[in-house]
């Protein structure tokens, strides 16, 4: 079997493969800092990193393309960190593993973080290769992309000098984007009172898993399945028909992922329980049913255990799993302008219970339209605040709104079609890129969006497609060639 190493573009593999040695998850990226500022110092490069821990590092041009506009190559350095149920994995301290699979680069049992790591290894191979050709080069690695965004909102002003930017952290090879949602998050904060359980009461876990999940922007049209919502409407009909009495629910765990598995502990009267595993039994064909098209995998399990020390109050229970019922998850509407776009979604993204007392419901809202994300944003915060919730919104971010007479976009779009012979497309992305915080601070900048297909972001199924690997790198190569001599 073929390692990495021996792939086209090997050398892109290569660092890649040193990436994946480096544990960086959003918030921890000290590592991967580290790692970056030596990289700079070993090609003896100038770098700079800024109280976020943004690091830029600047090339000088090739000989005799002193005189073209400088460009900056823009990736995050941190990832997205989900492994597979029972899979042992320390993201804090344990490498990614990434092994070939027919056309395909993925993990063992983890996400694989080539988003965005595949991005970090082009600007290093750009960095580190003398051979190469291009003008003026400044490549920006930010932090925190996946949990905030916190890296590109607190770049400062004056730290770049580039005209140009190219963002590298796009997952469909063949598409160019010139544009992106903006997004905001909405936490609602829930407190409750508990009792014991009755003596006559039977516990059980059950367990919802199996579903493909995904990003949160890139694949919320793709399925209904939500695994907190799935279980939510059993332990709400449950709860009405059988005096169901919860005691934990927990499920997803990143604002920006689709929730794949959940799980809740609970009890039932004894009494009653024939007639609840009758009702489980028709809940699980009826699900089945329903989503098998969308979610082939989707599994269920429910298992007797001992009783919890606490269960909710009938009134706390009931005010939660309503507002959880009521709260809005997928696809809100379609874009009326740009065919096949998303312009506002929501994700139901993770429901915790840190104390016995307490329960923390993370959700994200994307839009295009700026007014459209604080409406849809401000619809979840009511559907929480009527189970009881006191409700915070994050400071949220921007758009990028389209500019098709971008002079970068129409130089790679003829270079795309010389090189491989077709046109590429031009289009916005629902996902949240950093380009509308990064315009926000460089209004100036003439920006651009592309990369290789990657599939399942976010996701222990995480994969990147070797050939569109390959020529996203050609691409990007040619468009440095191509860059045109400042004003």
């Amino acid at each position: 079997m073929k390692s990495l190493s021996e792939l086209d573009a090997a050398s892109i593999w290569n660092y890649f493969e040193e990436i994946c040695q480096i544990p960086r998850l959003s918030k921890n990226e000290d590592q991967i800092i580290e790692y970056l500022l030596a990289f700079a110092r070993e090609n003896k490069l100038e770098a700079k990193k800024d109280e976020t821990g943004n690091v830029l590092i600047s090339k000088p041009a090739s000989p005799g393309m002193e005189n073209r506009k400088t460009v900056i190559l823009q990736s995050h350095m941190d990832m997205v960190g989900e492994k597979d149920q029972g899979r042992q994995h320390d993201f804090g301290k344990d490498p990614i593993k990434p092994v070939l699979d027919g056309e395909w680069v993925k993990a063992e049992g983890t996400t694989l973080g080539a988003d965005d790591g595949i991005g970090m290894a082009a600007q290093m191979v750009i960095l580190s290769d003398r051979d190469l050709e291009h003008g003026p080069v400044e490549c920006l690695f930010t932090v925190d992309e996946e949990s905030g965004m916190t890296g590109a909102q607190n770049l400062e002003p004056g730290f770049m000098n580039g005209e140009i930017l190219i963002n590298l952290d796009s997952e469909d090879e063949g598409e160019l984007f010139i544009g992106c949602a903006g997004g905001i998050d909405t936490i609602g904060h829930f407190k409750f009172k508990t009792k014991k359980p009755a003596n006559e009461s039977i516990a059980f876990k059950m367990f919802v898993a199996g579903l493909k999940g995904g990003h949160s922007g890139d694949e919320i049209h793709k399925s209904p399945g939500n695994a907190i919502k799935i279980l939510n409407r059993f332990l709400w009909n449950a709860s009405r028909e059988y005096g169901l009495a919860l005691s934990l629910f927990d499920g997803g765990n990143l604002r920006n992922a689709i929730p794949r598995e959940a799980y809740a502990l609970f009890t039932i009267p004894s009494g009653l329980l024939n007639d609840f595993e009758d009702f489980y039994h028709e809940f699980v064909n009826t699900l089945t049913l329903e989503l098998n098209e969308f979610e082939p995998e989707l599994s269920f399990e429910l298992l007797k255990t001992e009783l919890p020390e606490t269960i909710l109050t009938r009134k706390k229970q009931l005010r939660l799993l309503q507002s959880l019922y009521a709260c809005p998850h997928g696809v809100i509407t379609w874009s009326p302008t740009l065919k096949d776009l998303v312009e506002t979604s929501t994700n139901l993204a993770s429901i915790k219970f840190p104390a016995q007392h307490q329960a923390i419901v993370t959700t994200s809202q994307r839009s295009s339209v700026d007014s459209a994300k604080k409406n849809i944003a401000d619809q979840v915060a009511s559907s929480l605040a009527l189970g009881g919730a006191v409700v915070e919104h994050s400071d949220g971010y921007p758009g990028w709104t389209p500019n098709p007479a971008s002079d970068v976009l129409n130089i790679t779009s003829r270079v795309y079609a010389e090189l491989f012979g077709q046109e590429a497309i031009v289009r916005a992305i629902h996902a949240g890129l950093e380009c509308g915080l990064i315009l926000e601070k460089y209004p100036d900048l003439d920006m651009l969006s592309f990369g290789p297909t990657i599939k399942g972001a976010h996701t222990p199924s995480e994969r990147i497609n070797i050939q569109t690997t390959e020529k996203f790198w050609k691409l990007l190569l040619e468009v440095l060639r191509r860059i045109p001599v400042k004003n």
